[in-house]
């Protein structure tokens, strides 16, 4: 056994390429190994701007051997009477490649043949690593990939370097005009030149001895105490960004971090532009107070240790500053606009080809919201209407600020800005920043009923627009983010309780586009279907088994806060010990009317019982059914399912003593009957026979 490394040297590879790249490249390696049948323990990736690191531990010297059965002629073909070897006998065992002795008569279905055990010959997992490397490392995906000099290959970056050990044992392979070797490329700049590693096992050892740390998690602890220290020193913290720091980590490989300094009077613009011309631009973290006030500071990280760290603070400095210096016009420049200027600019721009201008969508949305508004259970409904009539006018006011086509991440966030430097109430300006959340799915949602409401009118304004002129998503394309918009939309509704009914919300919703019709049904039965699939997933996703989501929406999910709730308490049902005998019972009820198909049943009647079953089970039916009816306006459906289940004692009797499927007619009806109301019960909360 021994450690197998393979190291790509390349020249800078962008920062969010590395990680889902080394994850590629180890699934593929691995699923090589196993394919292969190479035995082999746990493994570890590594990575930096320049190189894409795979580390296996103990790997096998040799496949494992492999033995297959290979069936020849009948048994009477291959012996004669006296049960000597035919020609046949022994051509199949020359096929086979197996002396003659070694054929064996095996029973099969089809009756007694020759058969023939095949060793196949193992090879060395150094001959078979060195036939699949070329091909697996150039199957890496990447966002983008590239050419270069003459070859016919592509690669996110040059590959200018190959290393390849199995122990210490050198794998002979090439990629374009690469060969392997032994040896990688130390730091660019610190550690210039090649650093042999003699073994797998030393990679580590000899990449840190060359100014490069290899381990991800290794460099971003050591860039985040190193940061967090320098913060320190000048009284600061370190303004809160995982992502950043993620970032940062894969754009060097080791950090040196750096103070600058930036003029106070670019804290007259708001800090979140501020912020995003260090983060996006530079990739530099901000430095903030004890109150998470925005200091004049920042932190740059540099891939390599200055002799004078104050110079290179400098010119980071002086490109900082040209940046705020930019920021800071544009902000001006847009102060001397209204929202409703910005607003009448929006006629300009277009939301989609088929669809409209950015301002057609904001009456939209207006309309839109207007109408759930209504239908909510908020209270001051006139209040919260008058809110929305603003907030849509001016949600989308900041896309043709300056500040937004420079920053395109500040949508809404300077939209709120300015809304409240105009005098607009704060549930108006919070509004319009937040009707674009969630960003992602279980990303943080709405925070007030005027923006909650103005992010669903908007999301299924653009669901049901692009559905009503074919912009439907298919497999992994999704070019509008309709799934994520989907997705918003139900979180939204599920975390404020919004009940108003789908189907209404999705009419109302296509108005603008299409008119009554079977067109328009079409639409609004594959629009359904969407949120069905959504609320399939986000359900599964907080752990409900799926075949309680899938049944309880079979019923209705019209309503869907009612719907998660009889999903909770159905799936709280399975997990009860006796829920398989309950299943059963309930099972064969359902099976039983299935097979009945009868659209039409009589009214139960009870002077057509036979047995005393029959009225025990009706009376409980009856009583349950009250009982149940009064839980579910209140949506207690834990209780509700309980008491549905406490019939199964009396169904069971009931199937024990009378046979259903009676030769009288009328009994045979009344007693389906019966049945149908037991299952008329569980079905105000699910589809019992999907479970």
């Amino acid at each position: 056994m021994n450690t197998l490394l393979i190291e790509i040297g390349t020249e800078e590879i962008p920062a969010g390429y590395i990680i889902p790249a080394l994850n590629a490249f180890k699934l593929r390696i691995i699923a090589s190994l196993d394919k292969s049948r190479i035995k082999h323990g746990d493994s570890e990736v590594f990575g930096t701007p320049r190189r894409l690191a795979l580390m296996i531990n103990d790997v096998a010297d040799m496949q494992d051997a492999k033995t297959s059965t290979i069936t020849g002629p009948p048994e009477r073909v291959g012996f004669d009477e006296n049960g000597r070897p035919t020609l046949a006998a022994e051509k199949f065992a020359a096929k086979a490649g197996v002396a003659l002795d070694r054929i064996k008569v095996t029973d099969i279905k089809k009756g007694r043949y020759l058969t023939a055990v095949i060793e196949e010959k193992c090879e060395s997992s150094v001959s078979i690593l060195e036939g699949i490397l070329e091909k697996t490392i150039l199957s890496i995906p990447f966002p983008k990939s590239m050419r270069w000099g003459d070859l016919s290959i592509s690669f996110a970056r040059p590959i200018i370097s190959l290393v390849g050990l199995l122990g210490e044992k050198i794998l002979d392979f090439k990629v374009g005009n690469i060969k392997s070797s032994s040896q990688i490329f130390g730091h660019k700049f610190m550690c210039p030149g090649k650093y042999k590693v003699e073994s797998a096992d030393s990679y580590i050892e000899v990449a840190q001895s060359a100014g490069v740390i290899p381990d991800i998690e290794k460099r971003k602890a050591i860039l985040t105490k190193a940061i967090e220290s320098l913060a320190k020193e000048h009284h600061s913290k370190i303004l809160e960004d995982d992502e950043l720091v993620n970032i940062v980590t894969n754009l060097v490989e080791s950090p040196f971090p750096v103070v600058g300094k930036f003029d106070d009077e670019f804290l007259e613009v708001p800090d979140e532009v501020l912020i995003t011309a260090m983060r996006e631009h530079q990739k530099y973290f901000a430095l903030v107070d004890e109150k998470g006030g925005l200091k004049p500071l920042f932190i740059a990280v540099n891939n390599t240790e200055a002799k004078d760290m104050q110079l290179v603070a400098r010119g980071h400095e002086k490109v900082l500053r040209a940046r705020l210096s930019d920021a800071k016009f544009f902000y001006e420049v847009d102060l001397k606009s209204s929202l409703d200027k910005f607003t009448g600019k929006l006629k300009n721009v277009t939301f989609q080809e088929k669809l409209g201008t950015v301002y057609d969508k904001t009456l939209r949305i207006g309309k839109l919201a207007r109408y759930l508004a209504e239908e909510s259970a908020y209270e001051d409904k006139e209040n919260l209407k008058l809110n929305l009539d603003r907030a849509s006018q001016i949600c989308k006011a900041d896309l043709v600020s300056q500040v937004v086509i420079e920053f395109t991440k500040l949508q809404g966030v300077i939209g709120r800005v300015y809304a409240l430097k105009a005098g607009e109430k704060e549930d108006i300006a919070f509004a319009v920043e937040q009707h674009y959340r969630p960003v992602y799915s279980g990303g943080k949602l709405p925070e007030n009923p005027t923006a909650c409401l103005l992010a669903v009118a908007d999301k299924l304004d653009t669901i049901c627009g692009c559905f009503s002129v074919g912009l439907i998503p298919t497999g992994g394309t999704d070019p509008y983010a309709l799934r994520r918009q989907g997705i918003g939309i139900i979180q939204i509704m599920l975390e404020e309780n919004l009940v108003f009914p789908l189907t209404s919300m999705i009419d109302k919703g296509l108005e603008p586009y299409i008119d009554a019709g079977d067109k328009k049904e079409e639409i609004f039965l594959k629009i359904k279907e969407f949120f069905k699939n959504r609320m399939v997933n986000i359900l599964t996703d907080r752990g409900f088994s799926k075949e309680a989501v899938i049944s309880a929406l079979r019923v209705s999910f019209d309503n869907l806060p009612d719907a998660a709730l009889r999903i909770k308490a159905l799936d709280s049902l399975r997990k009860e010990p006796d829920f398989d005998p309950l299943s059963i019972t309930f099972k064969r009820v359902e099976n039983i009317l299935k097979k009945a198909k009868t659209k039409e049943l009589p009214s139960v009647d009870e002077s057509l019982f036979e047995d005393p079953s029959e009225k025990e089970l009706f009376t409980a039916v009856n009583e349950v059914k009250q009982l149940v009816k009064g839980l579910i306006r209140k949506g207690d459906y834990d209780k509700a399912l309980s008491g549905i289940a406490g019939l199964r004692p009396k169904v069971d009797t009931f199937f024990e003593d009378v046979m259903v499927m009676a030769d009288d007619e009328n009994i045979r009806l009344n007693r389906i009957g019966l049945l149908s109301a037991v299952s008329g019960l569980f079905k105000n909360i699910a589809d019992f026979s999907m479970i």
